[in-house]
């Protein structure tokens, strides 16, 4: 793969660089309740050297009744301030899935406007699997100084993506499982409806990732957006449950050189719940 400090690089390109002082590593590892996994405890048994925790769900915008939403910029300054991270910094994010949660945080980082902020391919699993270092201390953390500058661009509200998905303007692609798109299969939340945003394209997350949980190549991802109509101008928007996969499928967009994507925050745990916006089933 070709290492990206932008997008995504490499085990191989972290552990050359671990020592850099303006590398700062991030372990954005959540899972969901079925997953039956303790991020943060296993974050404290092992985590790779110097990484600090990020917690999705506290460091999100917990004044909405919808899951981890993208947190307001004074809240993420100030939580990546207490963690060391700041203006300057080379960031690089893993989670202990592969690839999933840590496209989330990616994703967050670029939404305040910082693009010095990579994914490691692979995560978590593929460090370990080639025998590189882990610790199990707290890293030292000194405060750093951190502007932002929100980019409303890159994600959409309920009304917008409303209004996309009436006027067929935006390619909207579904990251969740085909049963659950389809609505044949009911949604682990409960009191959501079936289906999906109509007009919207299923896209399953893992259809961007090779066997071993690693991106497939900048040539692989065209090749799947192309055969769903997307093509480098197309504006998209991209959706899962409550906003976490969806960020995969906006890494690899980024990845495969397309530039005009957005992510719906809200996601299925929003649309599925009003009874007023229509569904689709298949």
């Amino acid at each position: 793969m070709t290492d990206d400090p932008r997008t995504l690089v490499s085990t191989a390109w972290l552990d050359a660089h671990l020592k850099d002082p303006d590398l700062r590593v991030i372990d954005a590892s959540w899972y969901l309740p079925a997953m039956g996994r303790d991020a943060k405890a296993e974050y404290e048994a092992g985590h790779i050297p110097g990484a600090r925790f990020f917690d999705i769900e506290e460091i999100s915008d917990t004044r909405s009744a919808l899951p981890h939403m993208a947190p307001p910029p004074e809240k993420f300054i100030s939580r990546m301030r207490a963690m060391g991270i700041g203006d300057g910094h080379q960031v690089v994010i893993y989670d202990g899935h592969g690839l999933f949660s840590a496209a989330r945080v990616w994703w967050t980082f670029r939404l305040m406007g910082k693009t010095d902020v990579a994914v490691l391919d692979g995560g978590l699993p593929k460090w370990k699997a080639e025998g590189r270092a882990l610790e199990d201390l707290p890293p030292v953390m000194r405060d750093r100084h951190m502007t932002v500058q929100r980019q409303a661009g890159l994600v959409k509200d309920v009304t917008q993506v409303a209004q996309a998905s009436k006027l067929k303007s935006h390619i909207i692609l579904d990251a969740r499982a085909p049963g659950r798109f389809s609505g044949a299969e009911a949604e682990p939340r409960p009191g959501l409806r079936s289906g999906h945003i109509p007009g919207a394209k299923n896209l399953p997350f893992g259809q961007v990732l090779e066997a071993n949980g690693t991106m497939k190549s900048p040539e692989a991802l065209r090749e799947i957006f192309a055969g769903l109509g997307v093509t480098p101008e197309q504006p998209v928007i991209t959706s899962c449950g409550s906003g976490v996969t969806a960020a995969v499928l906006s890494l690899a967009l980024e990845r495969a050189g397309h530039r005009n994507h957005a992510l719906y925050d809200g996601s299925w745990a929003e649309w599925g719940m009003y009874d007023d916006l229509p569904v689709e089933k298949d």
